[in-house]
């Protein structure tokens, strides 16, 4: 850390910090002085006295952990550490222990970059409104001023606690397999953290297990650990037909989402996924609530109230989720990303928990995989379509002026832009942390989804 006799230039973490967690290049764009800070912070803000850490198998994951630990540890808070975790594997340890947790991950993106989740004792949420702002200006304040904080007359004490069997053990009480007939399902890693967790949690279920790049290698030798790009599940979509197997199971870099494909290697989308697991969830709990993203497919709240539920619909993302969950109590929460957050799981999201659910489905039938879901496929969607713009507010304002005052037409705001007619809608909202707008549209036949989508694209783009 450099003196204020000898400053560095300013770290600036404004390109960092998302709305709920760190990321950037390493060393690059931060390293292990400043995750020693962002614990210092973590401290002073959340006023913890003791938290959880854990990490992913990127090369830079285990010192940034340390770094951060020691921060924590000079401020008087004790740390746990779990040492190589899943990111919903230190939530299960936030949630059983009753502690603040950070995990070490940049979860689906590239080798060279990591990054920290954050949460309260409880896996609850840290968002960019809720402590991750004050936490980063301090960070800044102390970067500027060439040192970190004085340290506490008495630091924290160091712990080490293994929680993969126990996060596994919990895991299989909320779903029973016990009555499933046999499957055969190829699970892909992509070299990160499901290599680690699905060996355990699946130990002794009626499975077949058919592992796919398992090593964990933070250098993703074999393909980038973001099943959400569809160049990144073509082996997993071989080797399912390959094996005749009876679905397919692709995990990101810190095994927190789960993207599946069925029999024939045909990806079931996300969508489709939370309206099997409300469907699952509304059976064990008639009435409840369940919450869907508003980028998910119509689909999820028709099905939500088929099965007797009440869906409520929300913005994009973790901490929006998990804070919406605790209001309204919700039982279960779906992201077209193949985000899944459940109440049992301390409202947080869990990949794994939502596998689980698809093979008890499964299991449960002796139907196939693509018979079961098709259900659940009602329309025709055009995926996330990113464009690069100068002005997103100006062209969001564009497209809001074509499309207001149209009869049968409404426009809401929650994310965005949302535009919706009487079969289907479109939802465009802007990057966060880029010169991005992000397109979704949905229709109930393909011809006027592809003509909704280029309409819409056209105005964006002009």
């Amino acid at each position: 850390m450099a003196t204020p006799a000898d400053p560095a230039p300013r770290t600036d973490l404004s390109g960092l910090v998302k709305a709920y967690d760190v990321r950037g290049l390493v060393p690059e764009q931060w390293d292990e002085s400043t995750a020693e800070l962002f614990g210092a912070a973590f401290v002073q803000v959340t006023g913890a006295r003791a938290l959880v850490t854990g990490h992913d198998m990127r090369a830079s994951s285990p010192g940034l952990a340390r770094a951060f630990g020691r921060g924590a540890l000079a401020q008087g808070a004790d740390v746990t550490e779990t040492g190589l975790c899943s990111t919903d594997q230190l939530y299960y340890a936030s949630g059983s222990l009753g502690l603040p947790g950070a995990m070490f991950t940049a979860s689906h993106n590239p080798a060279r970059y990591n990054g920290i989740k954050l949460c309260r004792a409880g896996a609850a949420p840290i968002g960019q409104d809720s402590g991750l702002g004050e936490i980063r200006a301090l960070v800044e304040r102390w970067t500027d001023a060439g040192g970190p904080p004085p340290p506490a007359a008495t630091p924290g004490t160091l712990a080490h606690r293994d929680t993969l069997q126990d996060y596994a053990d919990h895991l299989r009480t909320l779903v029973d397999l016990r009555g499933s007939r046999p499957l055969k399902v190829v699970v892909d890693a992509g070299n990160g953290m499901g290599g680690h967790t699905v060996p355990t949690v699946f130990a002794g279920l009626p499975l077949d297990l058919v592992p796919m790049y398992f090593e964990l290698d933070g250098s993703f030798p074999n393909h980038e650990a973001n099943p959400l790009d569809p160049a990144n599940i073509v082996d997993l979509q071989a080797r399912v037909r390959a094996e005749g197997a009876d679905l397919g199971l692709a995990f990101d870099g810190d095994a927190d989402r789960c993207f599946v494909v069925d029999e024939r290697g045909e990806p079931v989308s996300p969508s489709a996924i939370t309206a099997l697991v409300a469907s699952r969830e509304l059976a064990r709990r008639p009435g409840a609530t369940v919450l869907h993203n508003l980028i998910t497919s119509r689909t999820v709240p028709e099905v939500i109230r088929e099965a007797g539920g009440t869906p409520v619909r929300t913005r994009v993302g973790h901490s929006f989720i998990k804070a919406e969950m605790a209001r309204t109590g919700a039982v279960f929460g779906g992201e077209h990303s193949a985000h899944y957050y459940f109440a049992d799981f301390w409202n947080a999201d869990t990949g794994m928990l939502a596998a689980l659910h698809v093979l008890a489905a499964l299991g449960e039938q002796d139907g196939t995989l693509s018979a079961l879901t098709r259900r659940f496929e009602r329309y025709a969607a055009s995926g996330e379509i990113n464009s690069t713009v100068q002005d997103p507010a100006g062209r969001l304002a564009v497209v809001r002026a074509a499309w207001s005052g149209r009869p049968g037409v409404t426009l809401d705001t929650l994310d965005g832009l949302t535009v919706n007619g009487p079969d289907w809608w479109f939802n465009l909202r802007p990057s966060n942390t880029e010169p991005l707008l992000r397109l979704n549209t949905e229709a109930r036949d393909p011809g006027t989804m592809r003509e909704l989508r280029d309409v819409v694209l056209a105005l964006v783009r002009s």
